[in-house]
């Protein structure tokens, strides 16, 4: 990557009109592959009954391509080194076009694996050199309008994934949700070619590559995404399965951080870490994944759950968490020039833990609407954190050093995410259970109520023409239905009380920090 290729002066408030084409390109860009992390999953049944496939088979759908692009994003930094930026996004997003379309071909659950881990690859490469355009292109001075753009990818698209996939699949076919790739990804080919100088390839970066580094980052952080993805529904360490890639995760995760340290020319500059404010901040990413990935998780899990509403009716809630993103995200930029970004980036993590908070004392009427206001919130949050706390991180980040960088705050996000959903299922999982006992518990003893709905439920089976024995199962299996449920209500309860935890934690941790 040349300084004359791809970086504007420093100093001068005029940027090239194809330093913009090119950045947009690339935001495009990442943003259908950050939106293809979650499309699926509102059309997992659909594909599922397409492709003849089981349901613990469906879900490597989403764990294929997870661990693809938690691969991909290392490697982007030494790749575009390599190959040249402009030479790289034209590659990767062709594959990832190609990709697209060959899942919508996919004519049983192995090949739809293996289509979409090539779509993962491709798209993981996408996310990280946005960001890196970000710095290359832009002045310092116009970064912040840079980093708001990114934002909208990194926080929009995750929001309304789910819904606008199950739109198209409720509307149109589940095949769609592939094909909406193909035009927009043509148009990012296009504008990377027009707007990025070409760059001699550099044989010698590919020659000289640290091929041990590669190899124990893809086995390392590969077997850990799919133990995070796989774990609660495998039993996790109760399963042979996981504590093999457990091991070798670990393994590898050790053997890829000394070798880094000591290569010459590390995949990635993992010193970056030695700067207190980088490290920090990394730290506040992984957190930021955790919310942003978690709440896309349990909000529509709950909804389907408890209130039993479609791809459709979810979607009309989770709107509120990103609509209102896209009026906010260019303000963030000129309240930079007045406010720190630390401050600021506190003030999001606040305002995202508040809206948590008031998830906390969900019951059984509880809906849309009541969710609102915690989703207007959360829309608030995110700006303010995504924009501040990029300039915050590469403070003392030299302009190419970004790649690497890069490379770790989006790993580190993407982690928070897996971590996110995996702690959640469990979480879930093991307190509804603990709910349902203490509740069982107690209804002997306490519960008056509880026993007349028994009685009242088995007269009415009795009514409807059940004899008395199977109206008193039917009475039973009614109740405790009802009791499932409720103990269900206090497990999202608990995961809302974490969730606000980590972003209580990770809000003190901002505010330590230097501007």
């Amino acid at each position: 990557m040349t300084a004359t290729a791809l970086t504007a002066d420093a100093y001068s408030d005029r940027v090239p009109l194809k330093n913009w084409i090119a950045l947009l390109g690339g935001l495009i860009g990442a943003f259908m592959a950050i939106l293809d992390i979650q499309i699926t999953n509102a059309s997992l049944k659909d594909i599922q009954g397409a492709l003849s496939a089981t349901l613990d088979e469906s879900s490597w759908i989403s764990t294929s391509y997870l661990v693809a692009e938690m691969i991909a994003i290392p490697l982007s930094g030494w790749l575009s080194r390599a190959l040249g930026v402009r030479r790289y996004l034209t590659w990767t997003t062709a594959v990832f076009t190609l990709s697209s379309f060959l899942c919508s071909l996919s004519w049983n659950m192995s090949a739809m694996i293996v289509f979409r881990a090539m779509q993962g690859f491709s798209g993981g490469a996408l996310i990280p050199l946005a960001f890196s355009l970000v710095v290359q292109l832009l002045p310092a001075n116009k970064r912040a309008i840079g980093m708001a753009m990114f934002g909208v990818t990194a926080t929009f698209a995750p929001a309304i994934g789910p819904t606008f996939g199950g739109w198209l699949t409720e509307n149109l076919s589940w095949h769609y949700i592939f094909y909406i790739n193909i035009p927009p990804a043509m148009l990012v080919i296009a504008m990377i070619r027009y707007g990025l100088e070409d760059t001699p390839l550099s044989l010698s970066l590919l020659k000289k590559a640290d091929w041990v580094g590669i190899a124990t980052m893809a086995l390392g952080l590969g077997c850990l995404e799919v133990v995070l993805e796989e774990g609660n529904r495998e039993d996790w360490f109760g399963s042979s399965f996981i504590l093999t890639l457990s091991a070798i995760s670990v393994v590898n995760i050790v053997y890829f951080v000394i070798n880094e340290l000591q290569h010459p020319r590390p995949l990635v500059n993992l010193r970056l870490l030695k700067d207190k404010q980088f490290a920090l901040s990394c730290f506040a990413y992984l957190i930021l994944g955790m919310a942003l990935l978690g709440s896309i998780y349990v909000l529509p899990l709950y909804l389907t759950q408890i209130q039993h509403y479609n791809a459709m009716q979810i979607g009309q809630v989770l709107m509120w968490m990103g609509l209102p993103q896209l009026l906010l995200f260019p303000l963030v930029p000129k309240l930079m020039r007045v406010f720190r970004p630390t401050h600021m980036v506190t003030f999001g993590f606040v305002m995202f833990g508040l809206s948590c908070y008031v998830n906390t004392h969900m019951t059984v009427d509880f809906g849309g609407q009541q969710l609102v206001l915690s989703m207007i919130l959360r829309a608030i949050g995110s700006p303010f954190i995504m924009v501040p706390l990029s300039i915050v991180a590469l403070k003392h980040i030299q302009r190419d050093d970004t790649p690497d960088a890069s490379t770790l705050t989006n790993v580190m996000r993407n982690l928070g995410g897996a971590f996110s959903i995996a702690m959640i299922a469990t979480l879930l999982d093991n307190q509804t259970r603990l709910h349902l006992a203490n509740i069982k518990a107690t209804l002997s003893t306490v519960s008056e109520q509880g026993w007349q709905r028994l009685h009242q439920q088995t007269d009415w089976f009795i009514a409807t023409g059940s004899d008395a024995t199977t109206a008193l199962h039917q009475a039973q299996a009614s109740v405790l239905s009802v009791m499932q449920r409720d103990a269900a209500i206090m497990a999202y309860n608990d995961a809302f009380i974490v969730m606000t935890g980590f972003l209580a934690l990770a809000a003190v941790v901002i505010l330590s920090l230097e501007d």
